[in-house]
Order: C-alpha cells, then structure tokens, then sequence
C-alpha cells in the first residue's frame, strides 16, 4: 500500500547521524541523499525519508503518528532501542511483548532528535497457522500443477482408460 514515509526534521545532517545507527540496527541503509535536504533509507530503495519540510517552515511532530519498522527478531528490536537511546533518543516504551496488540506482537518506542516517534516491531505468527497457511499454499500449488497435466476436453468429460 505505501511508498514510503517521510518525517521533517531540522537538521538532516544531525538526523542521519541519529538515523544511520538506529535504522542499521535493524538492517537498513542509507540509499539515496539529497544533501542537506533529505536522506532516504531502506534495503535497496528509499522507503523512509528524513527531510526538511517542503515549506521551509520548522519541522513538527505529528501528534498520534509513528512509523514501525520491521525487526526481524527480538535482539534486533533490543538492538535498535539502545541504538536510539544511545544516540540521544528518548526511551517511549521498552523492547518487550506488547499483549494488547497480539498474542505474538513484540515492540520498542523511541523519539528521534526531532521528536518523531518511531517503532520497531516483530509479530511472528503462531506455529500452527504458520504451518497451516504453508500447507494451503502447498495445495493450491500442486492443484494448478495438476489442472495444467489433465487432459484437454472440447465440451465434454475426459474418460480414463480403465485397466
């Protein structure tokens, strides 16, 4: 659904230094920069920006909004939490389970420099609807296999050839 989520910031410089380490923790990189406007992170392609605003007027939170990154296991969100606090974030909710949002849902909250809130979040699937979703897709997959290998029918049923 998104292409990618920007935050304003006052001092982009400033920012990527915060950025640079907290995002590394989790496995994204700076790949693209429009210095000193703006600095785009992701895997391959910028799907979050830090920039300054568009209308040159002082960068401003949004009050209710916060962006979740993907951590890919618990150490990773334990390791973007004291990577945020220790380049001068603030603590908005410690790296543990979070029961209100899922069965499954681990996160950590911080504030950037610029008072963005952002999140780092695991939601792993429970082991039976994990195996279960792979089995159905195994399924539908062998069923399209098996519709391509039946014979071909013009208008009526294929017989088989009994033995």
């Amino acid at each position: 659904m998104l292409h990618h989520v920007s935050v304003g910031v006052r001092d982009v410089a400033r920012a990527a230094q915060f950025y640079d380490s907290v995002l590394g923790a989790l496995g994204y990189k700076r790949v693209m920069e429009f210095m000193p406007y703006g600095i785009g992170y992701g895997e391959s392609t910028p799907v979050f920006w830090v920039q300054l605003p568009h209308d040159r007027n002082p960068a401003s939170v949004g009050n209710g909004v916060h962006v979740g990154f993907i951590g890919r296991s618990k150490a990773v969100i334990e390791t973007f939490h004291r990577a945020a606090l220790e380049a001068g974030g603030a603590d908005e909710g410690a790296p543990g389970a979070r029961p209100d949002y899922g069965p499954h849902y681990f996160g950590a909250f911080v504030r950037d420099l610029d008072g963005n809130k952002l999140e780092a979040v695991l939601v792993a699937a429970a082991p039976a609807k994990r195996a279960g979703r792979a089995a159905k897709k195994k399924a539908k997959k062998n069923s399209k296999k098996a519709a391509k290998k039946a014979p071909k029918t013009k208008g009526r049923r294929a017989t088989r050839k009994r033995k």
